[in-house]
């Protein structure tokens, strides 16, 4: 039984196999870690699987799998998972793009209690290298998706990480494209993931696998995982749309506070109705702070007093934000497109509602 499991899922990988091999074995040599490196093939056409089979007669602890069918690397690294001879997984590619001195540091972070470990390009600390704007672009896109449901997660689409057997070993995967972490995150059973910063570089030799199916996959991934989550409460994405609708819910009380001290003001204490308004408007805000910091968002709260301040503070902002987005789109749809006002002011508290939450989310109430 070894410590753990490094996964490589390769596909004509002529150029990196050997060194990569010899690498991540160097590693865990230098830090006494007793490690397997388990090599996934998609049956490559080039001599990476003769190379393979030669390292395998000099060093014991690697092993390779050669896949016939249904190939893609998120297939082969579910396919590793599967025949991997230990209890913890460490996926890396093959070609350099990820540093294998960070998994010994992944593998004590395991160990101390994480059930997910992910290397992050976008953390402080990390980066990218070598990249095309084109490639950019695409990989900002996808983080953004992928932190729709894990917002927590700074790279929740990252091809190099660390994940308990028990969190993947009854997960319903289904696996297609390249974002397997994503898969993981959605579907896997896990309560506690660390990050550790990492610079990414863009291949030296060989040829990138990206096509534009990639993008159409990776949209399927993240409707799947969604649906999945509606059916099955104890997964990740659950807990975070469990959020979303407290967000809501609260937000419907904070409705019916402002219109219930409008009311009273006006009516019974005899304010001026924009007075009134200012203060229902203000006490609204004052309400739905506190219902979202002591219950929406209580597991990610600091409860020290100073710090409730500077969140006060910050919802504040982001709730006047709010506030003049839907003012802007009720006068938009309304004046300029023509728009029935009561339509137009739906549409503006529902994008001013989706501001409010995902920033409040980011910044006011972000893990720390």
């Amino acid at each position: 039984m070894y410590d753990l499991t490094v996964i490589i899922p390769t596909f004509n990988e002529e150029a990196n196999i050997r060194n990569i091999v010899v690498a991540v074995d160097a590693v865990l040599k230098e830090h006494t870690l007793n490690g397997q490196i388990l090599v996934v093939d998609d049956n490559s056409s080039d001599t990476t699987i003769t190379i393979m089979n030669d390292l395998k007669k000099i060093k014991e602890n690697v092993d390779i799998i050669v896949r016939d069918k249904d190939h893609g690397l998120s297939q082969s690294v579910t396919d590793g998972f599967s025949h991997a001879s230990s209890d913890v997984f460490v996926v890396i590619d093959a070609d350099f793009s990820h540093p294998p001195v960070l998994i010994p540091s992944m593998y004590e972070e395991i160990r101390k209690g994480n059930d997910v470990v992910i290397g992050s390009r976008y953390m402080v600390g990390g980066g990218i290298k070598k990249w095309p704007l084109k490639r950019r672009i695409i990989s900002v896109g996808a983080t953004f998706l992928g932190r729709l449901l894990f917002p927590d997660v700074t790279d929740p689409v990252s091809g190099f990480f660390a994940v308990r057997k028990d969190v993947v070993s009854n997960a319903p995967l289904k696996p297609k494209g390249y974002k397997i972490l994503l898969e993981v995150l959605g579907k896997g059973t896990w309560e506690k993931d660390k990050e550790i910063p990492f610079e990414f570089v863009d291949r030296e030799v060989g040829s990138s696998k990206l096509k534009f199916r990639t993008i159409i996959e990776y949209a399927e991934q993240v409707m799947d995982i969604t649906l999945y989550s509606f059916f099955h409460h104890q997964s990740a994405a659950w807990r975070e749309w469990k959020k979303i609708f407290k967000f809501g819910m609260v937000g419907i009380s904070g409705i019916l506070v402002n219109m219930g001290v409008l009311y009273y003001l006006k009516e019974y204490a005899g304010f001026y109705y924009l007075v009134a308004s200012f203060f229902a408007i203000e006490l609204s805000i004052l309400n739905n702070f506190l219902w979202n910091d002591l219950w929406t968002f209580r597991s990610s709260t600091d409860h020290k007093l100073s710090n409730r301040w500077h969140r006060l503070v910050a919802f504040h902002i982001v709730s006047v934000g709010g506030l003049v987005i839907n003012m802007g789109i009720l006068w938009l749809l309304t004046s300029i497109f023509g728009v029935y006002y009561l339509v137009s002011n739906l549409v503006g508290i529902l994008i001013a509602f989706a501001w409010n939450f995902l920033v409040n989310r980011r910044y006011t109430w972000t893990r720390k």
